[in-house]
């Protein structure tokens, strides 16, 4: 693989719905998109899942256009590499952080390499599965009421899981409603977005009372040390997100008992090296994993499919289909679910959807091309 050119553009996609979280609400999605082109003649689209503000992590898409144009692609521009599994070492070496920026490049030549090798990204990565359980994420709701409503529409439409986001004010009897409301058997989550602190231990103690798969970090997004505080009075499993940000802090987790379950999301944890290994090393201390999502488009999902097909990935992921969350997506054929489940395309190499270059050049509103 030898990429000598990459264009870089911006744009802008309205989500149907407002969706609300502890840290903030969201109307329309700022999206970073990479077109990376090997001298081959091989070109391949990947996203970068940097949001708007720094709310989730401290990148947001401004950081990494910055990050991707002045010290990470010139890093493969014009060089060559026997396999994508080199990329990662080579983007880490003397940057420290910006690991959605690292991640848009690195999962590209990801595809860049399964497309000349003539393989599905999936298989390419060492994925196991065909089709992929979805969940469903629902935002901070106005009432009870609407949340029930929401809740019993997505299982209604077979989503596997209904992800609950929580907050101080919106959390234990609104947790309390749903699980009322749709009985034991409806598979439910909640997820604080590190809203909490070890002050809040005995409402979220409550929660045990909810039958919950999970509780997905409820304090701060670096911790783990206080999370392991809090998992021993819980009988509900933690599953932390913002705190793994590589190998080493799962393995923390691990040691200390912060957590029983991972949420791997690969832009966060700067590409697909680090989320095979994470993988791994959760499969072999039987710590199951699911890929969580950032609202990516349908580019940015293709790569969520791809890596929630390894076979470590036991829980439903948030891999709605696009309308779910667009009116319109950016990708041929939209992704869709049946049955509760998301195929993942393996007829064809690379990310296995078409770009709809159309769409994405109506919407496009800042575009740099780069050479080395």
């Amino acid at each position: 693989m030898r990429v000598d050119r990459i264009v870089l553009r911006e744009v802008g996609l309205a989500l149907k719905e407002p969706f609300r979280i502890s840290s903030g609400e969201m109307f329309q999605r700022r999206i970073m998109l990479l077109e990376l082109h090997d001298a081959s003649g091989a070109s391949v689209w990947s996203e970068c899942v940097a949001s708007e503000a720094p709310n989730y992590s401290s990148e947001t898409i401004d950081t990494a256009w910055i990050a991707v144009t002045q010290y990470v692609a010139p890093r493969v521009l014009g060089k060559t590499f026997a396999h994508p599994g080199e990329i990662h070492a080579v983007l880490d070496r003397d940057v420290r952080g910006h690991n959605m920026a690292k991640a848009s490049v690195e999962m590209g030549m990801w595809a860049l390499g399964a497309t000349l090798a003539g393989e599905p990204l999936a298989r390419f990565i060492g994925g196991t599965r065909k089709e992929i359980a979805t969940g469903i994420s629902l935002g901070i709701q106005a009432s009870p009421a609407v949340l029930i409503e929401k809740a019993r529409a997505a299982l209604d439409a077979g989503y596997r899981k209904v992800k609950i986001k929580i907050g101080p004010g919106h959390d234990v009897e609104w947790i309390r409603a749903v699980r009322e409301a749709l009985g034991p058997g409806a598979h439910l989550m909640a997820d604080a977005n590190n809203a909490y602190t070890l002050d809040d231990i005995d409402r979220l103690v409550a929660l045990d009372d909810f039958g919950l798969m999970m509780i997905e970090q409820p304090l701060a997004h670096d911790d783990i040390v206080r999370h392991a505080t809090l998992q021993k009075r819980l009988k509900t499993p933690i599953c932390l997100d913002e705190s793994i940000t590589g190998l080493d802090q799962a393995q923390d987790m691990v040691a200390l008992g912060s957590g029983r379950i991972i949420n791997i999301k690969a832009g966060r944890v700067g590409g697909f090296t680090p989320s095979i290994a994470i993988h791994d090393f959760c499969q072999q201390h039987s710590v199951p994993v699911w890929c969580g999502g950032m609202l990516e488009s349908g580019i940015g999902r293709a790569y969520n499919v791809a890596i929630a097909s390894l076979p470590n990935f036991t829980l439903p992921g948030d891999v709605s289909p696009s309308a779910r969350y667009w009116a319109r997506d950016i990708v041929s054929p939209e992704w869709t679910m049946d049955r509760g489940m998301v195929k993942v395309p393996l007829d064809r190499p690379g990310i296995g959807v078409e770009i709809d270059i159309d769409r994405i050049a109506a919407i496009t509103v800042r575009s740099v091309e780069l050479k080395p």
